[in-house]
């Protein structure tokens, strides 16, 4: 008797990204900009050739992770803004919540949206895509919430000290200038 053959299915091209692109946000969330391609190739699971058919430089697919996980903050915020609509409270300080929320829970997009701004000073490709990521968050928070622009302004400062403080894990520790800068209301 002959032993049954595994049918192998071929990923498509389009998948492949994907799935390539999910590994990369790893990578780059832990190691940033400085990620070795063959790093996020092995973790892909393809060879480092194959990921620069699917990227043709480094820059690219840091820009591909970038924007998932920009997609991930736009995806929540909307969400946050429905469900405050329909509860009949704040859009802005749902939306605040939420971004709290999504730290805790999601410390790769932090991660890598710090790495993304630094290596912006670096790449015009990236910093583009930082540019329009801001733009974009700036357009959805300004409509969903229709908060002026001093509002928007002091939300979104709260949201960067909010990611400085979740980044160097300022809520465990125990210092007066922790407790104060994290234990404030959270990012309304």
């Amino acid at each position: 008797m002959t032993p049954a053959t595994k049918t192998r299915t071929l990923s498509t091209a389009d998948e492949r990204r994907a799935e390539l692109t999910e590994a990369a946000v790893k990578v780059f969330a832990e190691r940033g900009y400085a990620a070795g391609t063959m790093e996020i190739a092995k973790a892909a699971g393809i060879s480092q050739a194959y990921l620069f058919r699917l990227f043709p430089t480094k820059a690219e697919l840091f820009v591909a992770a970038f924007d998932v996980t920009s997609r991930r903050m736009r995806d929540n915020f909307r969400e946050a803004a429905n469900r405050a609509r329909a509860q009949g409270t704040d859009p802005l300080q749902e939306m605040g919540h939420a971004y709290g929320d999504l730290l805790e829970r999601d410390r790769d997009l932090l991660r890598l949206q710090m790495h993304a701004q630094v290596a912006a000073g670096n790449d015009p490709l990236i910093r583009d895509a930082v540019q329009r990521c801001f733009g974009d968050m700036y357009e959805l928070v300004e409509r969903e919430s229709g908060a002026g622009p001093e509002d928007l302004q002091a939300w979104f400062a709260h949201g960067m000290l909010c990611n400085v403080m979740a980044a160097i894990d300022a809520d465990g520790l125990n210092d007066s200038w922790a407790k104060a800068l994290t234990h404030s209301e959270r990012h309304e």
